[in-house]
């Protein structure tokens, strides 16, 4: 366990320089909001999405450079999402990741913008990605585009953003189904996950067979990943989390917990993670990393 730990550390510490390379200087009469969009982003976490698409990337070949600027923006796009979670209007928490959320900084409207300025700086920073492609191959450029493509449909209104509107919905209904869960679920959590991936795969030039392979296996690590936090809310601590326990009960979300009960939760994460796997398990290339980091994520206590 030590092992992939120190592992994950040293891969989030050089994406960390990447995205950190991608960040504006914090100057000008908006220095308020550059402010608060480096805070939001550099609170730390796990940089698991961009840590899923470099690896994939590599997994499948790929040896450029044409990846990073995908992966800060996948960042930021993930970063913005919390932001705006946090809200008011939303969860309405006060701390992320031990430390006070944007909004309570900064306050709600430089909370909004910086979420704004986020997402818009996501777009800016992927389509740096077109210069690092090979000069004159348009095969490669046809790359890039396609996994920027892939970005903007799974972080959109059939992806993150129809995920999160579902999610305020069922917070209203009285009984929430499970077909409703797992799709708030797919889109909120995994739809994130799954650009991350099929992007790197895309970048490395897999076929259209693997890609979805990829879109498959991130499937299962996304829902996997989403019902062991909703087990680290009911079982979890404030220290292990850094942020307070409880909050579904807190804000009345039904969660795959409140349905199925914690036993059933962690055996459908066992299931999940088992079967993405033997997927990755399946391909080609060096997928040991990958495997080791699935496996790490089902016992994750924060």
């Amino acid at each position: 366990m030590e092992q992939i730990q120190e592992a994950i550390q040293r891969r989030a510490a050089d994406i960390e320089e990447i995205i950190r390379a991608y960040l504006p200087a914090e100057t000008g009469y908006q220095r308020t909001v550059l402010e608060a969009m480096n805070y939001s982003i550099l609170a730390g976490g796990k940089r698991l999405r961009p840590m899923l698409m470099q690896e994939t990337y590599k997994m499948f070949g790929g040896s450029g450079r044409e990846v990073e600027p995908l992966m800060a923006a996948t960042e930021m796009i993930h970063t913005y999402s919390l932001v705006h979670d946090d809200l008011p209007a939303m969860d309405n928490d006060e701390y992320r990741r031990g430390r006070k959320t944007t909004h309570t900084v900064y306050g709600e409207a430089m909370g909004i913008l910086a979420g704004d300025g986020l997402l818009n700086l996501a777009w800016e920073t992927a389509m740096q990605a077109f210069p690092m492609g090979e000069q004159g191959e348009t095969a490669h450029m046809q790359r890039i585009a396609g996994a920027v493509a892939v970005l903007a449909r799974k972080a959109g209104v059939y992806g993150m953003i129809g995920g999160q509107t579902a999610d305020i919905q069922a917070e209203e209904a009285e009984q929430v189904s499970m077909e409703q869960l797992l799709f708030i679920h797919e889109h909120k959590t995994a739809a994130l996950i799954q650009a991350a991936m099929m992007a790197g795969a895309i970048l490395a030039g897999a076929n259209e067979q693997q890609i979805r392979q990829m879109e498959r296996c991130a499937y299962n690590i996304g829902i996997a990943f989403q019902i062991q936090d909703d087990i680290l809310d009911v079982t979890g601590t404030m220290e292990e989390l850094g942020k307070p326990i409880g909050s579904d009960e807190k804000n009345h979300k039904q969660t795959y917990v409140t349905i199925r009960g914690v036993e059933a939760s962690a055996r459908e994460v066992e299931r999940l993670s088992r079967e993405a796997m033997e997927i990755l398990s399946s391909v080609e290339g060096d997928s040991g990393f990958l495997r080791e980091l699935t496996a790490f994520l089902i016992h994750r206590r924060k």
